[in-house]
C-alpha cells in the first residue's frame, strides 16, 4: 500500500520567493547556453517568465510554455554545461509549480535551478566539483528565509539523479543546516 502525502500549504508569495530564488540561480550560467546556441533565446525567456511571476505576475500557460521551451532548448546545445544551463532555466520557470505535496521529489522544484546551475559551472570548469560547491554556496546565500521556511515543509531530497541529484542533496543539507544552526538572539 502507497502511503499518501499530506498536503502543504504554500502561498502566491511562497512561490514568488522560490521562483525568485531559482531565477536568480539559474541566470548566472545563462551565458553558457548563449555562448553555445545565440540565436535561442529560451532559456532567457523562461528564466524573464519566471522573474515576472516572482514579481507579482500570473502563474499562468506562457510561465509554463517557456519551461518546456527551455526543457527542449536542452537538446539542442553542444556542450553538456550548455544543456545544463538550459535546465536550470527550465527550472527557475517551473518553480512556480512547485505541488504542495510533502513529497521529498518536489524539492527538486526549489533547489533544481540552482544544481542545475552548478553542475554547468562544473562542467565550464572542465568537471571542477569545486567549482560546482562554490556555485552552491552562492546559491545558499540568495535563499530567503521564506525559501527556506518552504523547503523545510517538504521532507529531505531523495536519493538519485546523478551528479544533479548529488548537488540538490548537498544544497538541501547545507540550507536545512544553516537554518537550524542559526543561534536565537534574546
Amino acid at each position: 500500500m502507497t502511503e499518501t502525502a499530506r498536503e502543504i500549504v504554500l502561498s502566491k508569495q511562497d512561490l514568488r520567493e522560490v521562483t525568485a530564488f531559482a531565477a536568480a540561480c539559474a541566470e548566472v550560467v545563462l551565458a553558457v547556453f548563449e555562448a553555445d546556441q545565440p540565436d535561442d533565446s529560451r532559456p532567457r525567456d523562461a528564466i524573464g517568465a519566471a522573474w515576472e511571476f516572482a514579481r507579482g505576475g500570473e502563474r499562468g500557460k506562457s510561465l509554463r510554455d517557456t519551461a518546456w521551451a527551455a526543457l527542449k532548448a536542452a537538446k539542442g546545445p553542444e556542450t553538456a554545461a550548455a544543456r545544463e544551463a538550459a535546465l536550470a532555466a527550465m527550472s527557475a520557470a517551473g518553480a512556480a509549480y512547485l505541488h504542495p505535496l510533502a513529497k521529498a521529489t518536489q524539492v527538486k522544484h526549489i533547489l533544481g535551478a540552482g544544481a542545475y546551475a552548478a553542475r554547468a559551472a562544473e562542467l565550464v570548469a572542465g568537471d571542477d566539483r569545486n567549482v560546482g560547491a562554490e556555485h552552491l554556496e552562492r546559491a545558499a546565500h540568495r535563499a530567503t528565509p521564506i525559501v527556506i521556511d518552504v523547503l523545510e515543509r517538504f521532507p529531505p531530497a531523495p536519493a538519485g539523479g546523478g551528479r544533479v541529484g548529488e548537488l540538490i542533496r548537498i544544497l538541501d543539507a547545507g540550507l536545512r543546516e544553516s537554518h537550524t544552526s542559526t543561534p536565537d538572539v534574546p
